[in-house]
């Protein structure tokens, strides 16, 4: 009895695996690989924008090729980033897959471009599009927009992103051509709520057979995946990886809010730097000036727009660029009554070599905002203007190829790259916090201290920059740069860049309301860091109460009050033997700059309050002085931290090398240092007694042209 009934099953069993073989054969084939040359990449530009051209740049580094709709139509797909629209991409697109519709082995790519980069090439694309196993795979977003009434009629994914994104997707042709086919909207309808509709149909979607990209292995959308997508360097590259899904997407949109991330992997991705090659597109479209008979016309903006240490230096060294003077011209706000006699000093020597040169002073009563729009303006109306360079008072550029470097890198906007001395202070932000304000980037601390190299594109720069005058009058044409809502004027200006756009919304969008429409229009700001350039003054605490107010900055610009107070010759006192040694126990060597010793005796003789010369002195404990001489403490004009830092600096390193056994930390014999006055006719020389018995300092004495003082415990 089991035989029997067995056999049948047996039978039919047999039967089952011989009709089901073909199938299984099939399966187990591995598909063909598809030709990169069968993948055509489409997009949409009315106008090209620095955006557009990062994208074609990194089309052009992985050879897709790519067709362009809509150059130099109206762009009517939607006035603001606030609202619905983009339905003008879809006419476009509907009308150029018409002489596709049967080519069944052709692939098409549509993809944002001002917005978006790749990351790999055509062969990874259509390797992970066969793997999706589907006839059109749309880019996949964590955000629902522009109906939120839709999101019960997603399919369910228990992995991934659920919500459909347009503005990127892959497919066959023809099915493509299905999908646009059906659009019969206005330009300024909403794109992704058509594709939304046909995709959450389930007739459509399984008739069509799209899918969505959940885990982002071709597209990554970065709008509410800010935390889900790093750079990563390796193999000698440079991706951007999503870590949720561990995917390397191949194209990186930067949609809603999160153009600047975009821009921070754009240095980078595709291979932009490298650990093992730096800046491979530093020389991209550069020019070289050594090649030109007239170099272009520069604007220079100086702004002084609060009391600032060593501000004559900071004049001179605008003469003393590398660069034609005929080509200069000069604009200048002084806003302090404080600094007016330095500008005057400055113009009478600069009316010789600038031709023009035009002055705003404190009497105009001029806003920063204002000045720096007038300023900027000041180019703009110029059509000779070539480039205005703008340069604040707290700028030291210690290169003179400064400006030639700049206008050689050919970017719109440039700054160089300048900190203060010893800190990581400097005049960009790598990053901005959601309200706007500095945040770190990843490689801030890398660019300021040059382990990176490059040439970077930033979402904020002040101090100094250079813009091209072409740039002025056609995209930022606008008079008001520097002025956006209650920003600074430094802010307002990097927004306005950013944006192109000096409309003031009403309600700020949200991450799920922020979508890029109408094509952004923002020109790229850039910092370089290929070569020195030069530091930032310390302004916050300069004091203006003393009569030669630079004396106190050794705090504050340690190098800037080297370079001013002293003398060139003092590093030799460490590399060669010019330490003189006139009579035992004393030494002569350089310390003073001639600047150094004018400026303490003016201060003296401003303060005028001398001692005397007599043994009754109120200012020392006992009230009775040994040998009275007629001399100023440096404690009564606030100059005795400056004057004992200025030992330890300065003088300390000196001992160590005349005297064997030098300890800095002794006290000090004198209760404090004195400026004597002795009825001097003449200054030569600065110079500090030290006593070999002790070796510490014991009296900083005066040499003039009639005698010399010196006084010895």
């Amino acid at each position: 009895m089991g035989v029997r009934t067995a056999k049948p099953q047996l039978l039919l069993l047999a039967l089952v695996l011989h009709l089901w073989n073909p199938y299984l054969g099939a399966d187990s084939e591995k598909p063909s690989s598809i030709p990169t040359d069968k993948l055509l990449v489409i997009t949409v530009a009315t106008k090209e924008s620095d955006g557009f051209h990062r994208f074609m740049q990194s089309a052009k580094y992985f050879n897709y090729t790519v067709k362009v709709l809509g150059q130099g139509e109206e762009w009517r797909g939607g006035d603001g980033i606030n609202s619905i629209g983009g339905g003008q991409k879809v006419r476009l697109m509907k009308e150029v897959m018409e002489h596709y519709a049967d080519q069944d082995d052709l692939v098409v790519m549509f993809t944002e471009c001002f917005d978006v980069i790749f990351a790999g090439g055509p062969e990874e694309v259509l390797k992970k599009f066969q793997k999706a196993n589907h006839k059109v795979v749309f880019a996949a977003d964590g955000i629902l927009w522009p109906d939120k009434r839709l999101a019960d009629r997603y399919p369910v994914v228990h992995i991934g992103k659920r919500y459909l994104n347009s503005g990127g997707f892959i497919g066959y042709a023809p099915y493509i051509n299905r999908i646009v086919q059906q659009w019969n909207l206005q330009d300024n309808d909403d794109d992704q709520l058509f594709y939304t509709k046909i995709y959450i149909d389930p007739l459509k979607r399984e008739a069509i057979n799209i899918t969505l990209d959940h885990k982002c292995k071709i597209f990554q959308t970065l709008n509410g995946a800010v935390d889900e997508v790093v750079l990563k360097f390796e193999n000698g590259k440079a991706r951007a990886k999503n870590t949720f899904y561990e995917t390397l997407p191949v194209a990186i949109n930067g949609n809603g809010p999160t153009k600047i991330l975009l821009n921070y992997f754009g240095n980078y991705v595709p291979n932009s730097w490298t650990q093992d090659n730096g800046c491979t597109l530093c020389e991209l479209d550069t020019i070289d000036l050594s090649a030109v008979d007239v170099h272009p016309n520069v604007t220079i903006g100086v702004f002084i727009e609060q009391p600032t240490p060593f501000l004559p230096r900071f004049l001179d060294i605008l003469l003393t660029l590398d660069y034609p003077k005929e080509a200069l011209k000069l604009f200048i706000h002084n806003k302090e009554v404080y600094h007016e006699k330095d500008i005057k000093v400055f113009f009478d020597k600069a009316k010789h070599e600038i031709k023009t040169i035009k002055i705003v002073g404190p009497e105009e009563n001029l806003s920063q905002a204002e000045a720096r729009n007038m300023g900027m303006d000041f180019c703009r109306q110029d059509e000779k203007c070539d480039y205005y360079f703008s340069v604040d008072a707290d700028v030291v550029l210690t290169n003179p190829r400064t400006l030639k470097i700049l206008i050689e890198q050919n970017r719109k906007i440039i700054a160089p790259l300048v900190t203060r001395h010893g800190k990581l202070w400097s005049n960009f932000w790598g990053a901005l916090s959601p309200d706007g304000y500095y945040a770190r980037s990843e490689d801030y601390v890398d660019i300021v201290q040059g382990n990176r190299v490059g040439v970077w594109n930033v979402p904020y720069m002040a101090n100094v920059y250079l813009i091209k005058g072409k740039t002025l009058r056609l995209e930022m044409n606008e008079r008001n740069y520097f002025v956006r809502d209650k920003l600074d004027p430094d802010m307002a200006l990097c927004r306005n860049a950013r944006e192109m756009t000096l409309q003031r919304e009403k309600d700020s969008p949200t991450p799920e309301t922020f979508q890029m429409l109408s094509p952004p229009k923002g020109v790229f700001m850039y910092i370089s860091n290929r070569h020195e350039f030069g530091r930032l003054l310390s302004t916050a605490n300069y004091n203006t109460s003393h009569y030669n107010n630079d004396l106190w900055q050794i705090f504050e610009n340690p190098v800037d009050w080297k370079e001013k107070y002293i003398n060139r010759d003092y590093s030799k006192i460490f590399t060669e033997n010019i330490v003189e040694q006139p009579c035992p126990d004393v030494f002569w060597f350089p310390i003073f700059s001639e600047k150094a010793c004018d400026e303490l005796v003016e201060e003296m003789e401003h303060y005028g309050k001398w001692s005397g010369g007599k043994h009754h002195d109120s200012r020392i404990s006992g009230g009775y002085e040994n040998v009275p001489t007629d001399d100023i403490h440096m404690k009564q004009v606030d100059l005795e931290n400056v004057w004992l830092h200025f030992i330890r600096e300065f003088i300390a390193p000196v001992t160590l090398k005349v005297f064997a056994g030098y300890y800095t930390k002794v006290v000090i014999l004198l209760p404090s240092s004195l400026f004597l006055s002795n009825f001097y006719t003449g200054i030569l020389l600065m110079f500090v007694l030290i006593s070999k018995s002790t070796g510490l300092l014991c009296f900083s004495g005066i040499c003039t042209t009639e005698f010399c003082s010196k006084i010895f415990p």
